[in-house]
């Protein structure tokens, strides 16, 4: 059996490491968009190369516009997924045909229905 460290010192071990750990990984993720960048956009479309500095930004950059901010990698879609599963299966059938009724509605598509022909064609 495991013995837990005491909060206090997680913390405190947490609190010193993590500055180098964030320093490594930007560290790391800007040379590697440096050197890519350098290696094949000159070559490829005539781009001028970057610095270091502008790769952390480009690095930084394209996790605001593509990756969001968001933790871990989709746990809040499984969680999401996971509460309405449970709900899924707590409703009886006929709250799930209403729900697909009401989802369908919204989101104005209707499997049963025929699609419609043009007058002309």
């Amino acid at each position: 059996m495991r013995k837990r460290m005491p909060r206090g010192l997680k913390f405190a071990l947490i609190a010193i490491v993590a500055p180098f750990a964030i320093a490594l990984f930007v560290g790391f993720f800007g040379w590697v968009t440096m050197s890519l960048w350098n290696w094949l956009l000159p070559g490829l479309f005539g781009w001028k190369l970057i610095t270091f500095w502008q790769a952390v930004g480009l690095v930084i950059l394209c996790r605001l516009l593509f990756g969001g901010m968001r933790g871990g990698s989709g746990s809040g879609r499984q969680r999401w997924r996971h509460r309405m599963s449970e709900r899924w299966q707590q409703m009886t059938p006929e709250e799930r045909e209403k729900f697909r009724e009401e989802m369908a509605s919204r989101w104005a598509c209707s499997h049963e229905a025929e699609p419609e022909t043009k007058a002309g064609a």
